[in-house]
């Protein structure tokens, strides 16, 4: 006989482990014992040395396949006990240490099963859930992962399920959300007023509504959603005009894969991402002629679709049987809605009707967006489902750091050891609401992970809130990163790449730069501990800074002027509409008032846009590049010319010829689908033979590609096509966004390097 002390680490608290090793345990005949503490998995077994070696390989063999092991540790024992059997004791919380959290998880097959079976004691029960499934992250309030520390706390369990709880043969054993009718969380339906709507079924009244083009908040895992029918043009113009979101796409919930397929192109990969138990919304390509109206996604080629992941969900979209818009809860640019109060207030112009529930949500979590690029996932936003699952950094690290992010797709990154624990998706830093989020889920996480942070890492922009915070962070060790430096550290480590220089290709919309102009189209040499600025796009006016950015008109003006149009061109051919405002904007630009110097190529692909007419204003941010690339023809191979020169020692990359090209193509009656295409296909060569200058320079072949202008399918898919068949290793985003929702990584570790 013999005793082994066993130590595992990693996501194994409320994934059902603790039921998988008493019951592995069992089958082995060992005495013993298991718990939680505050880091993971604690187990003492005793047996045969032969069994003692094959249970530790099926640990990591027959583990809970939601589970992840990070680490396992065997000590032996030299002290053999007498004991009767194999037991689970309680938890136990250990200062200063921490355990890894699952996420919230879809509702699993053996749920969904339940939850439609007629002789089930769950038979449409909204909140069924086992350790496989079900809400992890938006209702734990601390660790260790035990039902106290939830929101679950409220609801005393039934007999039935407390036998189920404390049964480790059941799947529902120590099922911390475990509830059923008798003694869980229920649905109210309230009206906009707030009177609550007493009727025998509150499924089929929603239902009801539904279809009478009424506009319903429903509370679910994070959050709350405003649904609406899919299918009625009047019941979704209605929302837009509501949340005052105009143009910007609105996610679609299918009630299953095969609706899906009616409306949507799906590929094997797409389908295995849609029906996971993470359940992003996923970006797919519309069917010619779907019947959808256009309001839903209005100029676009792709649709936002998710399925049912909550059993309320499947319920609903089963009885409906049909797709729901289903988009966030809240008016445009302040975040989601999870407060019961906060929602019936700030969503009661908005929806006609509310279905609540009485189980607390204890930390907001949007939606995850994602797409499939090149068979692979591309995330697009990370939040419920990935979140709090940690990056795995490339080295171990002594010294705890908090990247405070940006300000646009805010996310903060708090580091420890080899772990970078990336918040869920806060969004704009732009109110108090969001604000007053951020701050609360940088404590919410240094207390889960019982993080203390030395270093505070922000970007240099001084205006960002974020900045604002580090500044006024009692933390006295502080440094702040440029911000497309910060996009290629967060490529390479979320590629867990070790200290090697590599061509940094940061790509977006704006972006403080070392020379106080707005960067945005850049070529980096980098590796963790600095940059250099090797070229970027020649710099062009921005009349009227952030204003520019709503208004591309004003761009397009900027950049028809520095590329000598004349001025009857532009007042007679391409904006005679704007003979005045040309006039201010002209001088404006003469006598540097209000105006800022951009390398942005995300104002180039607005201004362009402008150029042609596609969009001269915007509703929703970067609208006017994103309706560029959804006319371009992907399969045209023509571009315009274009010159690259030194200056200084940087490498510029001009854009007047490709202006003037634009103009002429336009002027001779071009499609703006063909100009559109030559315009992606030329900005790809000017990047490559940038990058090629690059390798020439530096020697360096590994090329790493972020900044939210790779958000473009046609350009990140050409540009990756064109550098291949230069030899060139290119890198790209896994797990976090190549957009700001990933700067926050990136400023970490350069705080872990810098240090």
């Amino acid at each position: 006989m013999k005793r082994n002390r066993i130590r595992i680490t990693g996501i194994v608290q409320g994934v059902g482990f603790r039921p998988f090793i008493y019951n592995l345990a069992k089958s082995f005949a060992f005495t013993g014992w298991v718990f939680n503490d505050s880091s993971g998995v604690e187990v003492e077994v005793q047996g045969s040395v032969a069994d003692l070696e094959k249970f530790r390989k099926d640990l990591r063999i027959k583990k809970p396949s939601i589970s992840v092991i990070e680490t396992l540790d065997n000590i032996d024992i030299s002290i053999i006990k007498n004991e009767e059997g194999f037991i689970i004791k309680h938890s136990k919380r250990e200062p200063g240490q921490f355990v890894l959290i699952s996420p919230d998880l879809a509702i699993c097959n053996d749920c969904r099963a339940e939850l439609f079976n007629k002789q089930d004691r769950r038979y449409f029960y909204p909140f069924i859930n086992c350790t496989n499934c079900g809400p992890r992250f938006t209702i734990i309030k601390d660790i260790p992962y035990d039902r106290g520390n939830t929101t679950m706390l409220p609801f005393k369990m039934c007999n039935i399920c407390q036998a189920e709880y404390e049964d480790p043969g059941d799947r529902r054993f120590h099922a911390q959300p475990d509830a059923c009718f008798d003694c869980g969380p229920g649905l109210t339906l309230l009206s906009s007023d707030g009177t609550e709507k007493h009727t025998d079924n509150i499924i089929n009244e929603t239902i009801q509504l539904l279809q009478s083009e009424k506009v319903i908040a429903i509370k679910g895992l994070g959050g709350y959603h405003l649904a609406c029918d899919a299918l009625c043009d009047a019941a979704v113009s209605k929302l837009r005009s509501r949340k005052y979101r105009e143009e910007k796409p609105f996610a679609v919930m299918f009630p299953s894969i095969t609706r899906v397929k009616e409306f949507c192109e799906v590929n094997r990969e797409e389908e295995n991402l849609l029906t996971g138990n993470v359940r992003p919304i996923v970006l797919l390509k519309k069917k010619p002629g779907t019947k959808l109206p256009e309001t839903v996604a209005p100029k676009q080629k792709y649709l936002g679709v998710m399925l049912p992941y909550t059993p309320l969900h499947y319920i609903l979209l089963t009885e409906f049987n049909g797709p729901l818009v289903m988009t966030s809860g809240n008016i445009s640019d302040e975040p989601i809605s999870f407060l019961d109060n906060e929602a019936k207030h700030r969503l009661k112009d908005i929806a006609d009707y509310f279905l609540l529930h009485n189980r607390e949500i204890f930390m907001r979590c949007d939606d995850s967006v994602s797409r499939i690029f090149n068979g692979k996932e591309y995330p697009l936003r990370r939040a419920r489902g990935y979140v709090p699952f940690p990056i795995i950094l490339p080295g171990q690290s002594d010294i705890s750091v908090l990247g405070c992010g940006g300000m646009l797709k805010n996310t903060f990154c708090l580091t420890l050891n080899n772990y970078a624990f990336i918040s869920h998706h806060i969004g704009d830093l732009e109110n108090l609401e969001t604000y007053k989020s951020f701050e609360d889920g940088i404590e919410h996480f240094k207390r889960l992970f019982s993080i203390t942070p030395e270093l505070i890492v922000s970007d240099l922009h001084p205006e960002y809130l974020s900045t604002q915070y580090a500044l006024d962070s009692p933390i006295k060790n502080k440094l702040a990163v440029q911000h497309h430096y910060a996009h290629v550290l967060s490529c390479m480590a979320d590629n867990k790449l070790s200290n090697e220089k590599v061509i940094g290709v940061a790509c977006d919309g704006t972006g403080y730069g070392d020379d106080g102009n707005i960067w945005g189209g850049e070529i980096l040499i980098a590796d963790y501990n600095g940059f250099e600025r090797f070229g970027h796009i020649d710099y062009f006016d921005l009349p009227g800074g952030d204003s520019a950015i709503i208004n591309p008109y004003k761009t397009a003006i900027s950049l028809l002027l520095k590329s000598g149009i004349s001025d009857d061109v532009i007042l007679t051919k391409l904006f005679p509409d704007l003979k005045s405002e040309f006039k201010i904007i002209k001088n404006m630009i003469s006598k540097e008032l209000n105006t800022v110097k951009t390398s942005s190529l995300g104002r180039l692909f607005d201004g362009v846009s402008s150029i042609i007419g596609v969009k001269r204003k915007i509703n929703y941010e970067g609208q006017a590049a994103i309706e560029l690339e959804m006319i371009a023809d992907e399969d045209d191979t023509g571009q315009y010319p274009f010159d690259l020169k030194k200056d200084v020692g940087t490498q510029l990359l001009l854009i007047e010829q490709i202006i003037i090209g634009v103009v002429n193509d336009l002027l001779n009656g071009m499609s703006k689908n063909r100009i559109s295409s030559k315009f992606h296909n030329t900005i790809v060569e000017i990047f490559a033979k940038g990058i090629l200058e690059a390798r020439n320079y530096s020697n360096i072949n590994q090329v790493a590609l972020s900044g939210g202008v790779f958000q473009n399918m046609i350009f990140l898919k050409k540009l990756i096509i064109k550098l291949k068949s230069c030899n060139f290793n290119v890198i790209i985003h896994d797990n976090v966004p190549c957009n700001d929702g990933g700067i926050s990584l990136g400023q970490a570790v350069f705080g872990i390097f810098n240090s």
